[in-house]
């Protein structure tokens, strides 16, 4: 599986957890809701700063975003 696909899947499980829409998290993250479809989907890389932000508001390492360590 590449990075896009598991940081796709462990952004979308993240934001469900926190029983969030699409929207919703985009608002809190100060990005498009067609963006965070776009990255849960793997038809967009995250940018560094991107990864920095949602690592932030989820409390989750980088690391765990993109696949390296388990949650």
């Amino acid at each position: 599986m590449n990075m896009e696909i598991i940081f796709g899947t462990n952004l979308q499980a993240l934001r469900k957890e926190k029983k969030l829409n699409q929207s919703e998290l985009g608002e809190k993250l100060d990005m498009t809701q067609r963006k965070i479809s776009y990255l849960e989907n793997g038809k967009a890389e995250p940018s560094l700063a991107d990864l920095w932000k949602i690592s932030d508001f989820f409390d989750v390492s980088v690391d765990f975003l993109i696949g390296k360590k388990p949650y």
